[in-house]
């Protein structure tokens, strides 16, 4: 049943409910209110929301819901909200669901006929992307690297002809070889880091991919990271030194590197194509043709 304390203007469902990255004062008027309205708040780490309600004064009861009990609570959860009941759900910090659990519920919810209602606010990816200095206008948001190079490389090479500027998020362990690796694939793209976003020490560190990735591996790299990368449009190769910068030697090495990484020869060849502004016929015939002349 409905609580008490509950506004008449808030009803059953659930709530997912946005919360600060960092700074506390981030939460909305909007948010304070839902988690002081629910019945119950749906918390990934509740230690962690438990200071923020502390902050605010919110005595609301907590449950955990995270990635492994998600799915075996979901269908109780729906039927409580098909009762009556109103949770709120929020992650460690931003929004819910993104890079985070609750899609699994949500998608029981809405299957059910239960109202989910989102409550917007802070997230690292729109704070990262509004403060890189790339272009807004379209964007992929790519959620936390793979962490086997493979696969990570992988997925790069299907980035990189994405029109739009790049997000993800990484670890402050893999971040410089994830750069470097991204500076390989995707070449000398605009980069922006931005680390600790809305807390005391946040940080934006600007360049391309080469120089940024070989910047951060003089130091070591602390904190929550987003990474904005230009997309495929915002780089335009110089056609005219195409030709000149086609040098067997160097291409042979840097083939062989790709291959090496788990690319297959059919990926190896369209990457060098994009890094160089050239077809991939061309970089066929100076990887193999040419050598074949020289030999």
């Amino acid at each position: 049943m409905l609580s008490e304390n509950k506004p008449e203007s808030f009803c059953p469902g659930l709530y997912l409910v946005a919360t600060p990255i960092g700074n506390l004062k981030d939460i909305t008027l909007r948010a304070l209110d839902v988690l002081r309205a629910a019945d119950q708040i749906l918390a990934e780490d509740t230690r962690r929301t438990r200071k923020l309600l502390t902050r605010y004064d919110i005595n609301t009861p907590l449950k955990s819901l995270n990635d492994h009990n998600e799915r075996a609570m979901a269908n109780q959860l729906v039927e409580q909200m098909a009762n009556g009941t109103q949770f709120a759900l929020v992650s460690d910090a931003g929004t819910p669901l993104i890079s985070d659990p609750g899609f699994c519920l949500v998608r029981a919810a809405l299957d059910a006929g239960v109202n989910v209602v989102p409550i917007p606010g802070p997230s690292s990816l729109l704070a990262a992307l509004t403060g890189s200095g790339l272009p807004v206008d379209r964007f992929t948001f790519c959620g936390f690297l793979p962490r086997k190079p493979g696969a990570r490389r992988r997925l790069l090479n299907d980035l990189a002809s994405e029109p739009g500027t790049l997000i993800f998020l990484e670890s402050p362990r893999r971040l410089v070889s994830s750069l470097a690796e991204a500076a390989e694939i995707l070449g000398d793209r605009p980069v922006a880091i931005a680390r600790e976003l809305t807390k005391m020490h946040e940080e934006f560190i600007r360049g391309t991919l080469p120089a940024v990735a070989a910047q951060l591996g003089r130091t070591e790299v602390r904190g929550e990271v987003t990474v904005c990368v230009a997309g495929a449009n915002f780089v335009t190769p110089d056609v005219t030194s195409t030709r000149k910068s086609l040098d067997h030697k160097d291409l042979s090495q840097r083939f062989a590197q790709l291959l090496k990484g788990g690319m297959s020869r059919t990926e190896a060849l369209k990457t060098l194509a994009r890094q160089h502004g050239a077809s991939r016929r061309e970089i066929y015939t100076a990887l193999f043709v040419e050598e074949e002349e020289i030999r």
